[in-house]
């Protein structure tokens, strides 16, 4: 069978060494949409060199390699066809604040293989340190249609309750038409995002965003409106893609702020509020 869960979470773990700089956390940055518009101060912080603060999403593209999604497939005991993956949900946990410019080792394994009968479901830890010590820790969930059924675990199935009552802050997000084009510079070459045949063959009317380009645009959101553009108060991340973006749409970001956490929703507005994420909290101190 093409997902050989024992294989893969036997698998060794595979260390890579990575390195940034300030123009790769500007691209990023761009990719996501912030420099809109190009003089305000706040937006400065992101694209400016001599002010330049890093948001933490920036770590799922951090030295360049390849995403999550990619780097699962290539696992012992994965051998599925890549339009046959998405990206299900992402998780990161900050140990200390992003350096720039940046040098470290990223050590990445599989640490679960959920069979949901008709998918089956992966989960790839990244640890990323430096000389100083532990920077993150990112999970990355990837779904493979078809690959299931073989009788394995079928993991969690609970989802968290939707946040109640009013949200205490919504905002709007542009998408542009050329959105994903840009954020896949950071590292992301995955043709679904780019290429119309290979996202019609995938299922899909036409290229859509990356599921961590709305996860970077929905922290950002975040921190710009109830962190204070704070980026160094965020501790963690977690999300669940929960539907597809295609550019040239509009996000709406809907916030909850509790006790050092806040819980978010997005939706594509032109599509009925189609849901894009959930299940999304940011911890913060």
């Amino acid at each position: 069978m093409p997902v050989d869960a024992a294989k893969a979470l036997t698998a060794a773990p595979r260390s890579t060494g990575i390195s940034w700089t300030a123009k790769d956390v500007q691209l990023y940055h761009l990719g996501i949409g912030a420099g809109r518009p190009a003089t305000d101060p706040g937006e400065l912080r992101y694209a400016l060199e001599t002010r330049l603060h890093v948001l933490p999403s920036f770590a799922t593209v951090a030295g360049a390699g390849s995403p999550g999604v990619i780097r699962a497939l290539s696992v012992p005991g994965i051998d599925v066809d890549l339009a046959r993956v998405l990206h299900a949900g992402q998780s990161l946990t900050l140990h200390r604040p992003v350096p720039v410019p940046g040098t470290a080792t990223a050590v990445s394994r599989i640490t679960a293989v959920h069979d949901k009968g008709s998918a089956a479901v992966l989960t790839l830890r990244t640890d990323v340190a430096d000389a100083d010590g532990p920077l993150w820790t990112d999970d990355a969930q990837i779904h493979v249609r078809g690959e299931g059924g073989w009788g394995g675990d079928r993991g969690p199935s609970s989802r968290p309750e939707a946040p109640e009552g009013a949200p205490d802050r919504i905002v709007e997000r542009a998408v542009a038409q050329d959105q994903a084009l840009l954020y896949r510079l950071s590292g992301d070459l995955n043709p679904l995002h780019a290429d119309p045949g290979f996202a019609a063959r995938a299922g899909f009317d036409r290229p859509v965003l990356h599921g961590l380009c709305t996860y970077g645009i929905a922290l950002k959101a975040v921190v710009d409106s109830l962190l204070g553009g704070d980026v160094n108060r965020v501790r963690s991340y977690r999300t669940r893609f929960a539907g597809i973006v295609y550019p040239g749409e509009t996000l709406r970001v809907r916030m909850w702020q509790g006790d050092g956490r806040v819980r978010v929703t997005v939706v594509a507005v032109e599509r009925g509020e189609a849901p894009v994420l959930d299940g999304t909290t940011v911890e913060h101190t």
